[in-house]
């Protein structure tokens, strides 16, 4: 175990050659633990990369130039045509026999704090659900525990975690027990942080005289955690081949989709997308496009308003498929995108005002105006990278309820708990009915472990495994 002089001298060596030597001017300043946590930082980061990085997208602005041959893609229905409900039966199968098969694993990116919730502790721990108020992440657990109960092999969950949250996530799992999932079942580890640039002088910013200026370096790099993590090593060594990617926020995504799954392997994508129809033109989501022969997202920052309100002969948008970041990966494809001369996805400059400290004089500035420049990863950007890749369409009533925004009193804000809430009710009353049932007048809650669709709570239902509320039922209604 070397100690913190030989780390000391070993960082220092590091820092100089990235042209970083200032990371450490307070150094002799610190005490052992200050030492220790700017020491395990700077150990943390890829220091040749970041001098690669600082050339490339931080001394100049990298060029956000629309290609010419941009198209509008083709997207599955999300409910199958006439002509396709055997094509999308023989899907549907495809993806149970590898859920059978034990092929597909869960996967998480869950590394944010729920901050703008007002909730000081990791994002998946917020309760969510309208009557146990169960967390995120033990709803996504209660759906694995329905896919075994269903096919007879649970999927494996794997959770990114971040610097900031990583010690939470992981006590808060073995609190709960791993929420009957297992322990070895579930695979939490960490993605890579990348620090913040100064705009002017392209210098790794302090944010204290024993920290530096930190962020996760976006969700693109969950493709690369998944590498050196081992994760996808331990994927491999459980036959997994397909990995269903879905974020923290949303408590009705399907964590585990037959139907998107099976068209994705039968199109032996390398990764596919669900997509939302989106509202109208200008709606803040990504747009699905064809872009030079390729698949790609467009963000709606970019996208050119002739292509966003651009028509067909019906009067439907061209591109009309919005990015809600759910995706089915195959395993082989994330082993290409880390191979080779190093990982394989674009980085992305935003300019941010970032607090610091200045090394000249030890106060702390906290700017009124952007004074940085932030690197990150997307997750999108491997679709251009694919040789194959669908987009099915999902419904905003079946499968999006994001929390991202805290309430508000006296009005339902957009994205919030008690929007989220109003969904997941007005979903489980629409899967009641369609049971045969009629949806009761209290506070509606489906568990995850009752059905994995509509179409699994009426076979339930049918087969007298699943009893249903009557309609006069008020208070708190647990199905």
């Amino acid at each position: 175990m070397p100690t913190l002089a030989e780390r000391h001298e070993a960082a220092e060596r590091t820092l100089q050659e990235a042209g970083q030597g200032h990371v450490l001017a307070f150094y002799g300043d610190l005490d052992d633990a200050g030492k220790e946590q700017l020491l395990g930082q700077v150990e943390g980061i890829d220091w040749p990369e970041v001098a690669r990085l600082v050339e490339s997208h931080v001394k100049r602005r990298p060029s956000a130039d629309l290609p010419d041959d941009v198209s509008a893609p083709e997207v599955f229905p999300a409910d199958p045509p006439a002509d396709r409900e055997r094509a999308y039966a023989d899907a549907r199968a495809a993806g149970e026999e590898l859920l059978r098969g034990g092929k597909v694993a869960a996967f998480c990116v869950a590394g944010g704090q729920g901050t703008r919730l007002g909730w000081d502790a990791p994002k998946g721990t917020f309760p969510a659900t309208p009557v146990r108020g169960l967390s995120l992440f033990g709803v996504f657990a209660e759906q694995l525990l329905r896919v075994k109960t269903r096919y007879g092999q649970q999927p494996p969950l794997y959770v990114l975690t971040s610097g900031v949250n990583h010690a939470d996530t992981e006590a808060f799992f073995r609190k709960n027990d791993f929420f009957g999932l297992g322990e070895k079942n579930v695979m939490l580890f960490q993605q890579a942080m990348m620090p913040a640039f100064d705009a002017t002088t392209a210098k790794c910013l302090l944010a204290s005289k024993d920290a530096l200026a930190l962020s996760p370096n976006g969700h693109g790099g969950s493709l690369k955690a998944l590498w050196t993590s081992g994760a996808i090593d331990d994927m491999k060594r459980r036959g997994v081949e397909q990995i269903s990617y879905f974020q923290v926020d949303n408590p009705i995504v399907k964590t585990i989709d037959p139907l998107f799954i099976g068209l994705h392997a039968e199109a032996k994508a390398d990764m596919s997308s669900k997509a939302l129809t989106k509202r109208g033109p200008m709606e803040k989501v990504g747009n699905f496009a064809v872009v030079n022969g390729k698949m790609a997202v467009i963000e709606y920052t970019v996208m050119p308003d002739e292509l966003a309100t651009a028509t067909r002969e019906d009067g439907s948008l061209k591109f009309s498929a919005g990015s809600i970041a759910i995706h089915v990966i195959a395993v082989p494809f994330v082993e290409r995108l880390n191979g080779g001369d190093g990982f394989g996805l674009p980085w992305n400059r935003a300019d941010k005002k970032v607090p610091f400290v200045d090394t000249e004089t030890g106060e702390e500035v906290k700017p009124a105006e952007p004074n940085a420049v932030k690197l990150e990863t997307f997750v999108f950007d491997a679709l251009p990278l694919t040789s194959a890749s669908i987009i099915l369409e999902t419904k905003r009533d079946e499968e999006f309820a994001p929390i991202k925004n805290a309430d508000e009193e006296g009005r339902i804000v957009a994205d919030s708990p008690a929007e989220s809430k109003q969904l997941q009710r007005a979903r489980a009353a629409k899967w009641i009915e369609d049971a045969g049932g009629t949806a009761p007048s209290g506070n509606l809650e489906l568990k995850a472990t009752t059905a994995m669709d509509a179409a699994d709570l009426k076979a339930r239902v049918d087969a007298g495994e699943v009893e249903l509320p009557a309609a006069s039922t008020s208070g708190d209604v647990l199905v």
